[in-house]
């Protein structure tokens, strides 16, 4: 049996936050920068990513 097309992925692949444009930071020291937000965000997608691997090992890596 093959799934659906037509209906939504119940467990879709983790997709990696858009990298923020280097003029978007306003070069004044926020705390946090825009760029750290970004760190955080991929330390989180990169969790995410392997947790979703170890559910579908036969997608592979």
């Amino acid at each position: 049996m093959t799934a659906d097309p037509t209906l939504p992925d119940a467990d879709p692949m983790p997709q990696p936050p858009p990298q923020p444009d280097f003029d978007a930071c306003c070069g004044n020291g926020c705390d946090p920068c825009i760029f750290d937000l970004h760190d955080l965000a991929m330390d989180e997608y990169r969790r995410a990513l392997r947790a979703w691997r170890e559910r579908h090992p036969e997608v592979g890596a």
